[in-house]
Order: structure tokens, then sequence, then C-alpha cells
């Protein structure tokens, strides 16, 4: 038993040892909690709710502090003005995408997400120009959204004011319109092809919560990594945006006053002949600044994606060795004090100005931010906005219980924020 024992200190030891190698020998790490051995700080962690955690942490350590996954240090960053200086003012050495174990085993250094050095430059750039040349950022894209929208209004319209669950119809809708960009087509919701794809989406989220052919890209422009952008394009333009449509269809139920004020906008600016565009977006302030405050009060990824930073860097005082992965905690922005009044409530009036007009805010990092910050954005906030007015313009969202007995509590609170099930009934305006 004593030899079993020794053992054991003289294993944890050396493990000891090579943490404080690892934060002592490269670099001047931030301070953080005393990791044990092999498993890190894993233990300290609140996996039904990291942000907490993150912000229990920061108190202590303040907003920059380090964390060992397992024997892996990470830096985590907690706050806007560390964030900001991170991503935005050194954006170009904490570009690096972090340490991700299932990205790395599946995507292969591939595609855009999960992707680094120059063949993550090359294919963001790429992809950037091919859907602007597919029509991004053009009225011909919008038309797609608005077509995408009419369809979304008429299968809910099915439902004749019976309960449903919106889940798959909103999947749908945002997948079909990178399905109109990518393939040039859309897709009825019945169809079977697109029944699939829908099924493997949702199976990739569960698993996780030309000019161009020259020789010196023979290793970079492959079929598998053209495939690999292409699955990023699907994967993250489809889940996210029908997750924060479903969770903003909770809260509009839940504060059953601000859907009756942005129905009342779009029946000034819109009216209930024609479809909303990004047009009428300028005239609408209230609209706008709920959508908005969907995004803030959901975080959707709570944590964003991690990064890595590409080479050493002095930042505030600390020396981060390369390579080092960086967790940015977008929630500490979303929900800062210091810029929203009540960060805890859902409020579209952190968005607007004492005269009732949007008012942008620094602090509205749903997107991430800098060298990183989402593709595909531009489209996310044109599919919201159209999707949610559009909704809002054909429908009354009645909930089946009581609103002030809504949950809205998200059911993770890891790497996404995921509202609860639900049922609804649209009832016809």
């Amino acid at each position: 038993m004593d030899l079993v024992v020794a053992l054991v200190l003289c294993v944890s030891c050396l493990l000891l040892f090579s943490l404080w190698n690892q934060s002592n020998g490269k670099g001047k790490l931030p301070p953080g909690p005393t990791p044990l051995p092999i498993i890190g700080n894993i233990l300290q962690l609140s996996v039904k709710d990291i942000t907490k955690s993150l912000t229990n942490f920061a108190k202590t350590y303040g907003p920059v502090f380090t964390l060992y996954v397992g024997m892996r240090p990470t830096v985590v960053l907690h706050g806007y003005e560390v964030v900001k200086e991170a991503l935005i003012d050194h954006g170009e050495a904490f570009s690096g995408r972090g340490y991700f174990p299932l990205a790395e085993r599946t995507n292969k250094g591939r595609g855009i997400v999960f992707s680094n050095g120059q063949t993550w430059k090359d294919m963001r750039r790429f992809s950037l120009m091919t859907l602007r040349n597919f029509g991004m950022g053009k009225r011909s894209i919008e038309d797609r959204v608005q077509e995408e929208a009419s369809s979304l209004v008429e299968e809910f319209r099915k439902t004749k004011g019976a309960p449903c669950d919106p889940t798959f119809i909103l999947g749908c809708a945002p997948c079909n319109v990178i399905c109109s960009i990518i393939f040039q087509k859309r897709f009825d919701y019945t169809d079977k092809e697109l029944l699939k794809f829908m099924e493997m989406l949702n199976d990739n989220i569960r698993i996780l919560s030309s000019p161009w052919i020259q020789e010196k890209y023979n290793k970079l422009w492959t079929i598998d990594n053209l495939v690999t952008t292409v699955n990023d394009l699907f994967g993250a333009g489809t889940e996210t945006t029908s997750t924060t449509l479903r969770y903003g269809l909770l809260l509009l139920m839940k504060h059953p006053e601000v859907a009756a004020k942005v129905q009342e906008e779009i029946d000034n600016v819109v009216g209930r002949d024609r479809s909303p565009s990004m047009q009428d977006k300028s005239n609408m302030p209230y609209t706008d600044a709920m959508v908005h405050e969907i995004q803030r009060y959901i975080s959707l990824l709570p944590t964003s994606l991690p990064h890595a930073v590409i080479q050493d860097i002095k930042f505030r005082n600390y020396l981060i060795p390369k390579g080092t992965t960086i967790i940015t905690s977008l929630t500490s922005v979303l929900h800062s004090n210091k810029e929203f009044s009540h960060p805890e409530k859902f409020d579209p009036g952190h968005f607007l100005d004492k005269n009732g007009n949007f008012k942008k805010s620094d602090y509205f990092m749903a997107f991430s931010a800098g060298k990183r910050s989402c593709v595909g954005e531009g489209l996310a906030r044109m599919e919201l906005f159209i999707f949610l007015t559009t909704i809002l313009q054909k429908f009354n969202l009645q909930p089946l219980v009581d609103p002030k007995d809504i949950d809205i509590t998200p059911v993770a609170n890891g790497f996404a924020s995921v509202p609860p099930p639900f049922k609804l009934r649209f009832m016809p305006v």
C-alpha cells in the first residue's frame, strides 16, 4: 500500500511540475485556480452553466485568467474591454482557432470554421467572394429570404391555429436560404433530400452542443476542403439562425407587450399587403431593437468558438505562448451592466435612445468580433429581421400557458444556449 501511495505522489508531482513548466517555461500566463493532475480545472466548471463559472473565476482572478482543460492551459478573457483589446486591437495575433478535439478529428484542418493559417485565410476569402458572386449582400439574396419567409408563414398557416412545435419549420427556413445560394434552388419542407440533410445537420450540432486553380493550391482546393467549407456554411448558417428564431418566439410570448409594439410598428410602416424588406428597417427602430435584444439576451454562443494566439504575445503584462487556446466570454460582454441598464431582463429599450431611435452598441458581439467574426453575419441579420417581421405581420403568437408561467431558461448553457421545448398557436391576424 505504501508503494502505491508513493507512486501516486510521484506521478502527481511530475504532473504538477509539468503544468508549472508549461505556464512558466514558455511564458508568464495569467493567474487562475490551481489545476488537479491530469484533469486540470474540469471539476471546477459547471457544465450546465459555463458562464456562471467563468464569472465567478473573474471575480477572483480578474478579467484575464488561466484554466487548465486537462493538461492544456486555456486563457479566458472576461468583459468587454479585454475581449475588444484581444479580438480587435490585437486581432491578427488572436486570429487562430483554438484546440477543439472533435472538430480536429472530423474536419482535419479543412474548411473555414476550424482551419488555421493560410488555409483559413484563403478559404474565408474564397467563401466571401463566392457568396457575393451568388448574390450575398445584394437584392437577389433579399428576394430569396422574402420568398422563404412567405413559405414559412404558409407552413404555419397550415397548422390552422392548432398547437405546434416550430422547431422543424424554423430549421428548414434558413437552411433553404443557403440551399438557394449554394445549389440555386430551394426545397419543399417535405422533400426527402432536405429532410435527410436537416437530420445530418442536427446530428452534427448534437455531437458538438477558375483563377483559383493554381499549382500552389493542389493541397488547398481539394474536393474534401470545398465540401467541408460548404458544410461549415450550412452548419453555421442553419442551426444558429433557427435557434435564435425559436428562442425569439418564446421571448415574444413571454413578453406580449413587446410583440404588440412590434406589430404596431409593422402596421404603420409595412402594412398587411406587402412583404417586409430591409429598406423598412431604418423606419422600424423598435423592431430593429427587438431583434438585437433577442440576440443579446440569449447569448447564443456564450464562449463563442475557441481562439488561439498565432505568435508569442505580451498581453496585459502576461506573456502568452504561441498556440495557447483563448476563450472569450461573449456573455460577459452582452450582459454587461456597464452598457445595459438591466442586462438580466429582456428589454428592447437597451437598443433605443431617449427619443426612441435605434442605438448601436459596441458591446453587441453576438457574432463575435475581429478577424474570426461570423462570415454569414450579414445574411443572418437579414434573415432574423425579415423572418420575425413576416411572422408577426401574419400571426399573433398564442402560448399554451399564461405568459408569466413560460419558462425561458436555456436547457444548456455550455457550447450553445438552447431554449426549452415549447408549443404555441399561430393565430392569423
